[in-house]
Protein backbone atom coordinates (compact mmCIF):
# COMPACT_ATOMS: atom_id res chain seq x y z
CA UNK A 1 0.00 0.00 0.00
CA UNK A 2 1.26 3.57 -0.24
CA UNK A 3 1.15 4.41 3.64
CA UNK A 4 3.57 1.85 3.54
CA UNK A 5 5.96 3.92 1.73
CA UNK A 6 5.58 6.92 4.46
CA UNK A 7 7.26 4.06 7.48
CA UNK A 8 9.76 5.94 8.92
CA UNK A 9 9.19 9.24 7.44
CA UNK A 10 6.02 10.03 9.10
CA UNK A 11 5.33 9.55 12.20
CA UNK A 12 4.26 6.84 13.67
CA UNK A 13 0.93 7.81 15.20
CA UNK A 14 -0.09 9.16 11.99
CA UNK A 15 -0.19 6.09 9.91
CA UNK A 16 -1.44 3.89 12.16
CA UNK A 17 -4.66 6.40 12.72
CA UNK A 18 -5.12 6.97 8.57
CA UNK A 19 -4.89 2.55 9.04
CA UNK A 20 -8.19 3.04 11.48
CA UNK A 21 -9.73 5.80 9.67
CA UNK A 22 -9.41 4.46 5.85
CA UNK A 23 -10.46 1.53 7.16
CA UNK A 24 -13.59 2.83 8.64
CA UNK A 25 -14.10 5.20 5.48
CA UNK A 26 -13.46 2.07 2.89
CA UNK A 27 -16.05 2.23 -0.40
CA UNK A 28 -17.31 5.49 1.33
CA UNK A 29 -17.10 8.62 -1.70
CA UNK A 30 -15.03 11.68 -1.20
CA UNK A 31 -15.07 14.27 -4.12
CA UNK A 32 -12.98 17.37 -4.09
CA UNK A 33 -13.95 20.40 -6.65
CA UNK A 34 -11.69 23.63 -7.20
CA UNK A 35 -10.73 25.76 -10.49
CA UNK A 36 -7.62 24.72 -11.77
CA UNK A 37 -5.69 20.96 -12.11
CA UNK A 38 -2.39 22.62 -12.66
CA UNK A 39 0.02 25.70 -10.96
CA UNK A 40 -0.63 26.56 -7.29
CA UNK A 41 -0.59 24.54 -3.79
CA UNK A 42 -4.25 23.41 -3.95
CA UNK A 43 -4.25 21.68 -7.19
CA UNK A 44 -0.85 20.28 -6.36
CA UNK A 45 -1.77 18.67 -3.19
CA UNK A 46 -4.98 17.29 -4.52
CA UNK A 47 -2.65 15.82 -6.85
CA UNK A 48 -0.84 14.21 -4.10
CA UNK A 49 -4.45 13.51 -1.70
CA UNK A 50 -6.41 12.28 -4.15
CA UNK A 51 -4.21 8.74 -5.52
CA UNK A 52 -3.37 8.51 -1.25
CA UNK A 53 -7.06 8.44 -0.30
CA UNK A 54 -7.71 6.22 -3.43
CA UNK A 55 -5.03 3.64 -1.91
CA UNK A 56 -7.16 3.42 1.23
CA UNK A 57 -10.47 2.03 -0.22
CA UNK A 58 -12.26 5.10 -0.37
CA UNK A 59 -13.81 6.17 -4.04
CA UNK A 60 -12.45 9.50 -4.61
CA UNK A 61 -13.10 11.94 -7.48
CA UNK A 62 -11.93 15.43 -8.31
CA UNK A 63 -13.46 17.54 -10.48
CA UNK A 64 -12.57 21.01 -11.76
CA UNK A 65 -15.18 24.15 -12.68
CA UNK A 66 -15.22 24.89 -16.51
CA UNK A 67 -15.09 28.74 -16.82
CA UNK A 68 -13.97 31.32 -19.12
CA UNK A 69 -11.29 34.18 -18.56
CA UNK A 70 -13.76 36.89 -17.58
CA UNK A 71 -14.75 34.40 -14.63
CA UNK A 72 -11.08 33.59 -13.56
CA UNK A 73 -10.77 37.67 -13.71
CA UNK A 74 -13.47 38.44 -11.46
CA UNK A 75 -12.19 35.58 -9.26
CA UNK A 76 -8.92 36.98 -9.13
CA UNK A 77 -10.51 40.14 -7.87
CA UNK A 78 -12.32 38.05 -5.06
CA UNK A 79 -9.33 36.31 -4.26
CA UNK A 80 -7.28 39.68 -3.65
CA UNK A 81 -10.44 41.07 -2.00
CA UNK A 82 -10.74 38.52 0.47
CA UNK A 83 -7.07 39.07 1.29
CA UNK A 84 -7.59 42.69 1.73
CA UNK A 85 -6.95 44.33 -1.63
CA UNK A 86 -9.27 46.87 -2.99
CA UNK A 87 -11.23 45.79 -5.99
CA UNK A 88 -14.02 47.37 -8.08
CA UNK A 89 -16.67 45.25 -8.79
CA UNK A 90 -19.99 45.55 -10.99
CA UNK A 91 -23.63 43.79 -10.51
CA UNK A 92 -22.67 42.24 -14.14
CA UNK A 93 -19.31 40.33 -12.64
CA UNK A 94 -21.03 38.71 -9.59
CA UNK A 95 -24.00 38.03 -12.16
CA UNK A 96 -21.37 36.08 -14.35
CA UNK A 97 -19.78 34.68 -11.08
CA UNK A 98 -23.52 33.33 -10.14
CA UNK A 99 -23.90 32.19 -14.01
CA UNK A 100 -20.75 30.13 -14.48
CA UNK A 101 -21.68 28.34 -11.41
CA UNK A 102 -25.24 27.45 -12.07
CA UNK A 103 -23.77 26.03 -15.46
CA UNK A 104 -20.99 23.98 -13.30
CA UNK A 105 -23.74 22.60 -10.71
CA UNK A 106 -25.64 21.63 -14.30
CA UNK A 107 -22.35 19.54 -15.80
CA UNK A 108 -21.07 17.95 -12.66
CA UNK A 109 -21.93 15.05 -10.48
CA UNK A 110 -21.75 16.61 -7.42
CA UNK A 111 -23.25 13.81 -5.35
CA UNK A 112 -20.87 12.29 -2.67
CA UNK A 113 -20.90 10.85 0.84
CA UNK A 114 -18.37 14.34 1.70
CA UNK A 115 -17.82 16.85 -0.60
CA UNK A 116 -15.20 19.33 -0.26
CA UNK A 117 -15.47 22.69 -2.17
CA UNK A 118 -11.66 24.35 -2.26
CA UNK A 119 -11.75 28.39 -2.55
CA UNK A 120 -13.99 31.05 -3.32
CA UNK A 121 -13.90 30.15 -7.51
CA UNK A 122 -16.80 27.42 -6.95
CA UNK A 123 -18.62 28.39 -3.34
CA UNK A 124 -21.88 28.85 -4.74
CA UNK A 125 -22.06 25.13 -6.04
CA UNK A 126 -23.31 24.70 -2.50
CA UNK A 127 -26.90 25.42 -3.63
CA UNK A 128 -26.84 22.25 -5.65
CA UNK A 129 -26.20 20.23 -2.90
CA UNK A 130 -28.51 17.13 -2.81
CA UNK A 131 -26.92 15.23 0.09
CA UNK A 132 -23.98 14.23 1.72
CA UNK A 133 -21.70 16.06 4.05
CA UNK A 134 -20.76 19.98 2.81
CA UNK A 135 -17.31 21.24 3.56
CA UNK A 136 -15.64 24.30 2.13
CA UNK A 137 -12.13 24.91 2.18
CA UNK A 138 -10.37 27.85 2.74
CA UNK A 139 -6.87 28.15 1.31
CA UNK A 140 -6.21 31.78 1.51
CA UNK A 141 -5.64 34.63 4.47
CA UNK A 142 -9.10 36.15 5.01
CA UNK A 143 -7.66 37.69 8.01
CA UNK A 144 -8.53 41.13 6.99
CA UNK A 145 -11.20 40.91 3.94
CA UNK A 146 -13.17 43.23 2.13
CA UNK A 147 -16.43 43.77 3.98
CA UNK A 148 -18.59 43.75 1.16
CA UNK A 149 -16.90 40.70 -0.63
CA UNK A 150 -16.62 38.85 2.05
CA UNK A 151 -20.21 39.11 2.88
CA UNK A 152 -20.76 38.19 -0.63
CA UNK A 153 -18.64 34.86 -0.25
CA UNK A 154 -19.79 33.73 3.60
CA UNK A 155 -23.52 34.06 2.49
CA UNK A 156 -22.55 30.55 0.35
CA UNK A 157 -20.16 29.41 3.32
CA UNK A 158 -23.16 29.51 5.98
CA UNK A 159 -25.06 26.89 4.09
CA UNK A 160 -22.30 24.37 4.52
CA UNK A 161 -21.81 21.67 6.85
CA UNK A 162 -18.90 22.90 8.03
CA UNK A 163 -15.32 24.78 6.62
CA UNK A 164 -11.93 24.47 7.34
CA UNK A 165 -9.35 27.08 7.68
CA UNK A 166 -5.01 26.90 7.32
CA UNK A 167 -4.80 29.34 9.74
CA UNK A 168 -7.39 30.19 13.39
CA UNK A 169 -7.26 33.60 12.85
CA UNK A 170 -8.25 33.67 9.35
CA UNK A 171 -12.08 32.31 10.03
CA UNK A 172 -14.94 34.61 10.60
CA UNK A 173 -17.22 33.49 13.30
CA UNK A 174 -20.01 31.38 11.74
CA UNK A 175 -22.53 29.49 12.89
CA UNK A 176 -21.46 26.38 11.34
CA UNK A 177 -18.30 23.63 12.48
CA UNK A 178 -15.14 25.51 11.83
CA UNK A 179 -11.89 23.31 11.99
CA UNK A 180 -8.34 24.35 11.07
CA UNK A 181 -5.91 22.11 9.00
CA UNK A 182 -2.53 23.04 7.97
CA UNK A 183 -1.99 22.42 4.64
CA UNK A 184 1.29 19.99 3.82
CA UNK A 185 3.98 18.57 1.56
CA UNK A 186 4.70 15.18 0.10
CA UNK A 187 7.81 14.01 1.28
CA UNK A 188 7.97 11.62 -1.98
CA UNK A 189 7.01 14.02 -4.54
CA UNK A 190 9.37 14.96 -7.43
CA UNK A 191 9.92 18.36 -5.56
CA UNK A 192 10.57 17.10 -2.26
CA UNK A 193 11.93 13.66 -2.69
CA UNK A 194 15.93 12.80 -2.36
CA UNK A 195 17.88 14.49 -5.51
CA UNK A 196 21.19 13.01 -6.51
CA UNK A 197 23.78 15.77 -6.87
CA UNK A 198 24.46 15.09 -10.14
CA UNK A 199 21.07 16.15 -10.95
CA UNK A 200 21.19 19.66 -8.93
CA UNK A 201 24.40 20.21 -10.82
CA UNK A 202 22.61 19.81 -13.94
CA UNK A 203 19.78 21.82 -13.55
CA UNK A 204 21.72 24.60 -11.94
CA UNK A 205 23.98 24.43 -15.46
CA UNK A 206 20.63 24.91 -17.41
CA UNK A 207 19.35 27.51 -15.72
CA UNK A 208 23.03 29.37 -15.10
CA UNK A 209 22.47 29.34 -11.69
CA UNK A 210 26.38 29.02 -9.90
CA UNK A 211 26.96 26.92 -7.32
CA UNK A 212 30.15 28.37 -5.86
CA UNK A 213 28.13 31.41 -4.75
CA UNK A 214 25.73 31.78 -2.27
CA UNK A 215 22.19 31.75 -3.99
CA UNK A 216 18.89 33.47 -2.05
CA UNK A 217 16.06 31.33 -3.49
CA UNK A 218 12.60 32.58 -4.15
CA UNK A 219 10.02 30.07 -5.08
CA UNK A 220 6.64 31.29 -6.05
CA UNK A 221 3.96 32.19 -8.67
CA UNK A 222 3.88 35.78 -10.06
CA UNK A 223 1.48 37.49 -7.90
CA UNK A 224 2.13 40.86 -6.59
CA UNK A 225 1.32 39.42 -3.01
CA UNK A 226 4.04 37.14 -3.58
CA UNK A 227 6.40 40.48 -3.48
CA UNK A 228 8.94 39.71 -6.07
CA UNK A 229 9.94 43.20 -6.05
CA UNK A 230 10.15 43.40 -2.58
CA UNK A 231 13.01 40.56 -2.83
CA UNK A 232 14.41 42.04 -5.32
CA UNK A 233 15.23 45.03 -3.36
CA UNK A 234 16.43 43.03 -0.31
CA UNK A 235 18.94 41.54 -2.54
CA UNK A 236 20.23 44.36 -3.84
CA UNK A 237 20.62 45.64 -0.24
CA UNK A 238 22.79 41.97 0.32
CA UNK A 239 24.54 42.45 -2.45
CA UNK A 240 26.16 45.69 -1.59
CA UNK A 241 28.40 43.58 1.30
CA UNK A 242 27.83 40.05 0.18
CA UNK A 243 28.49 38.41 -2.78
CA UNK A 244 25.26 36.60 -4.09
CA UNK A 245 22.96 35.78 -6.27
CA UNK A 246 19.19 35.34 -6.56
CA UNK A 247 16.51 32.57 -8.29
CA UNK A 248 12.95 34.02 -8.40
CA UNK A 249 10.91 30.54 -9.73
CA UNK A 250 7.80 29.85 -10.60
CA UNK A 251 4.80 28.90 -12.66
CA UNK A 252 1.85 29.87 -14.66
CA UNK A 253 -1.66 28.82 -12.83
CA UNK A 254 -4.60 28.63 -15.12
CA UNK A 255 -7.07 30.60 -12.80
CA UNK A 256 -4.94 33.67 -12.58
CA UNK A 257 -5.03 35.51 -15.71
CA UNK A 258 -2.80 38.45 -13.70
CA UNK A 259 0.38 35.97 -13.58
CA UNK A 260 2.12 37.41 -16.86
CA UNK A 261 1.77 40.67 -16.09
CA UNK A 262 3.39 40.79 -13.03
CA UNK A 263 6.22 38.67 -14.47
CA UNK A 264 6.84 41.34 -17.02
CA UNK A 265 6.96 43.80 -13.58
CA UNK A 266 9.89 41.84 -12.11
CA UNK A 267 11.31 40.95 -15.16
CA UNK A 268 11.35 45.12 -15.97
CA UNK A 269 12.47 46.06 -12.02
CA UNK A 270 15.09 43.31 -12.41
CA UNK A 271 16.93 44.93 -15.68
CA UNK A 272 20.25 43.72 -16.64
CA UNK A 273 21.71 41.86 -13.68
CA UNK A 274 22.91 39.49 -14.67
CA UNK A 275 22.88 37.86 -11.20
CA UNK A 276 19.11 37.77 -11.02
CA UNK A 277 17.36 34.62 -12.44
CA UNK A 278 13.51 34.76 -13.63
CA UNK A 279 12.67 31.56 -14.36
CA UNK A 280 9.36 30.79 -15.30
CA UNK A 281 8.30 27.11 -15.47
CA UNK A 282 5.86 25.17 -16.78
CA UNK A 283 3.40 23.34 -14.83
CA UNK A 284 5.35 19.59 -13.83
CA UNK A 285 8.48 21.22 -12.85
CA UNK A 286 8.60 19.47 -9.48
CA UNK A 287 12.27 18.04 -10.29
CA UNK A 288 13.58 21.68 -11.18
CA UNK A 289 11.77 23.14 -8.15
CA UNK A 290 13.28 20.46 -6.43
CA UNK A 291 16.89 20.95 -7.11
CA UNK A 292 16.71 24.64 -7.65
CA UNK A 293 15.69 24.53 -3.33
CA UNK A 294 18.46 22.52 -2.56
CA UNK A 295 21.21 24.30 -4.12
CA UNK A 296 19.62 27.49 -2.59
CA UNK A 297 21.96 28.75 0.40
CA UNK A 298 19.38 30.85 1.72
CA UNK A 299 15.21 30.59 0.75
CA UNK A 300 13.65 33.55 0.92
CA UNK A 301 9.16 33.85 1.22
CA UNK A 302 8.66 37.67 1.21
CA UNK A 303 4.68 37.65 0.88
CA UNK A 304 2.53 40.22 1.60
CA UNK A 305 -0.28 37.99 2.48
CA UNK A 306 -0.42 34.54 2.37
CA UNK A 307 -2.94 31.51 3.13
CA UNK A 308 0.50 29.39 4.18
CA UNK A 309 2.86 29.14 1.79
CA UNK A 310 3.96 25.45 0.77
CA UNK A 311 7.36 26.51 -0.74
CA UNK A 312 8.16 27.56 3.32
CA UNK A 313 7.73 23.81 4.22
CA UNK A 314 9.38 22.41 1.10
CA UNK A 315 12.15 24.66 1.73
CA UNK A 316 12.61 23.27 4.71
CA UNK A 317 12.24 19.65 4.41
CA UNK A 318 15.57 20.31 2.84
CA UNK A 319 17.11 21.30 5.10
CA UNK A 320 16.69 25.18 4.36
CA UNK A 321 16.71 28.11 7.02
CA UNK A 322 13.89 30.24 5.62
CA UNK A 323 13.69 34.05 5.65
CA UNK A 324 9.56 35.02 5.38
CA UNK A 325 7.20 37.34 6.29
CA UNK A 326 5.52 37.46 9.66
CA UNK A 327 2.20 36.65 7.76
CA UNK A 328 -0.88 34.40 7.40
CA UNK A 329 0.16 30.79 7.22
CA UNK A 330 3.98 31.41 7.40
CA UNK A 331 4.11 32.23 11.19
CA UNK A 332 2.48 28.95 11.28
CA UNK A 333 6.29 27.20 10.07
CA UNK A 334 8.71 29.22 11.27
CA UNK A 335 9.80 29.54 14.61
CA UNK A 336 11.80 32.65 14.26
CA UNK A 337 15.42 32.35 15.33
CA UNK A 338 14.82 28.78 15.60
CA UNK A 339 14.24 27.27 12.31
CA UNK A 340 14.25 30.47 9.89
CA UNK A 341 13.29 34.21 11.12
CA UNK A 342 10.23 35.92 10.71
CA UNK A 343 10.47 39.64 9.37
CA UNK A 344 8.28 42.65 8.74
CA UNK A 345 10.18 44.52 5.91
CA UNK A 346 12.08 44.59 2.78
CA UNK A 347 15.36 46.02 5.27
CA UNK A 348 14.38 43.16 7.90
CA UNK A 349 15.00 40.81 5.07
CA UNK A 350 18.27 41.74 3.83
CA UNK A 351 19.55 41.94 7.76
CA UNK A 352 18.69 38.83 7.94
CA UNK A 353 19.96 37.04 5.39
CA UNK A 354 23.01 39.01 5.83
CA UNK A 355 23.30 37.35 9.38
CA UNK A 356 23.10 34.18 7.79
CA UNK A 357 25.57 34.16 5.10
CA UNK A 358 27.87 35.19 7.55
CA UNK A 359 27.43 32.50 9.56
CA UNK A 360 27.35 28.75 8.21
CA UNK A 361 27.26 27.06 11.04
CA UNK A 362 23.76 28.79 11.88
CA UNK A 363 22.63 27.87 8.83
CA UNK A 364 23.09 24.72 9.15
CA UNK A 365 21.65 24.40 12.72
CA UNK A 366 18.87 26.26 11.28
CA UNK A 367 18.25 24.02 8.36
CA UNK A 368 18.72 20.48 10.46
CA UNK A 369 15.65 22.33 12.98
CA UNK A 370 13.49 22.94 10.27
CA UNK A 371 13.79 19.55 8.39
CA UNK A 372 12.08 17.92 11.78
CA UNK A 373 9.87 20.54 12.45
CA UNK A 374 8.29 19.75 9.14
CA UNK A 375 8.33 16.39 9.59
CA UNK A 376 6.47 16.42 13.22
CA UNK A 377 4.04 18.67 11.36
CA UNK A 378 3.65 19.47 7.80
CA UNK A 379 4.03 16.09 6.09
CA UNK A 380 0.66 14.36 4.09
CA UNK A 381 -0.32 11.88 6.16
CA UNK A 382 -0.92 14.16 9.20
CA UNK A 383 -3.09 16.37 6.58
CA UNK A 384 -5.00 13.33 5.10
CA UNK A 385 -5.60 12.41 8.61
CA UNK A 386 -7.10 15.67 9.57
CA UNK A 387 -9.18 15.46 6.71
CA UNK A 388 -11.17 12.15 7.81
CA UNK A 389 -11.11 12.90 11.32
CA UNK A 390 -13.22 15.64 10.23
CA UNK A 391 -15.08 13.99 7.96
CA UNK A 392 -15.55 11.21 11.07
CA UNK A 393 -16.60 14.37 13.55
CA UNK A 394 -19.51 15.71 11.23
CA UNK A 395 -20.87 11.96 11.01
CA UNK A 396 -20.62 11.84 14.45
CA UNK A 397 -21.82 15.79 15.66
CA UNK A 398 -22.99 15.54 18.87
CA UNK A 399 -20.86 12.69 20.49
CA UNK A 400 -19.28 13.11 23.71
CA UNK A 401 -16.69 10.46 21.76
CA UNK A 402 -15.76 8.91 18.85
CA UNK A 403 -14.54 5.07 19.16
CA UNK A 404 -12.18 4.17 16.35
CA UNK A 405 -10.88 1.03 16.01
CA UNK A 406 -9.29 -1.32 13.27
Amino acid sequence: MMIDKYKGISPTADLDLLRILGARFSGRSLLNVNSTRSGGGVAELLGRIVPFLTDLGIDVRWETIEADNGFFGITKKIHNALQGGRERFTHAMWDHYEEVNGKNADALALDADVVFIHGPQPAPLIKAKKSGKWIWRCHIDMSSPSRTVARRILKYVKKYDASVFSVAQFAPPLARPEFVVLPSIDPLSEKNRELPASDISAIAGKFGIPMDRPVLVQVSRFDRFKDQLGVIKAYRLVKKYNDCCLVLAGSPASDDPEGEKVLNEVREFAGQDKDIKILLLPPGSGTEINAIQRLATIVLQKSLKEGFGLTVSEAMWKGKPVIGSAVGGITSQIIHGVNGFLVYSIEGAALRARQLLNNTRLISEMGRGAREHVRKNFLITRQIRDYLAIWAALENRGASEIQLAL
